[in-house]
């Protein structure tokens, strides 16, 4: 365990996907500022990046704090390949489902409290670079 929450929790992430089984294979890595060339996106690419904290009180001897992960899904695509972008949709709906109402294992303290995917997927990604993109932001409450 690390002096932060949010790298903890971030890596905790990470090991959760790593071992999950989803409709393609994931290999979740955590960054700070992931960037890959267009070479490297033609594998999947899972990216997981701490995000915020938002510490609030629970009295005089406990905190609330509510750690916000991204996980970003991406890889390169023919933006015409409906069936490839569904694929993909599906992962990220599955990545979403995953965590919902779970407690992750390398950090049992940590237990999910929102899921936002907004965007869906980037458009702008598609149509410039031919990258299907999806952000997810999972929420996490911790109380310590």
């Amino acid at each position: 365990m690390s002096a932060s929450l949010p790298i903890d929790v971030a890596d905790a992430v990470v090991t959760e996907l790593n071992s999950g089984t989803f409709s393609q294979a994931l290999n979740a890595a955590r960054h700070y500022r992931p960037q890959f060339g267009l070479a490297e996106l033609k594998t999947l690419r899972t990216s997981v990046v701490p995000k915020g904290i938002v510490t609030t009180s629970l009295g005089r001897t406990s905190n609330q704090h509510d750690v916000s992960v991204d996980v970003a899904v991406q890889k390169k695509v023919d933006s015409s390949d409906t069936v490839a972008m569904d694929g993909l949709m599906v992962l990220v709906g599955e990545v979403a489902d995953f965590f919902r109402l779970r407690r992750l294992s390398a950090l049992p303290t940590a237990i999910w409290s929102k899921t936002e995917n907004v965007p869906i997927y980037s458009t702008e990604h598609l149509e410039s670079k031919q990258v299907f993109t999806s952000l997810l932001t999972f929420t996490f409450r911790v109380v310590r």
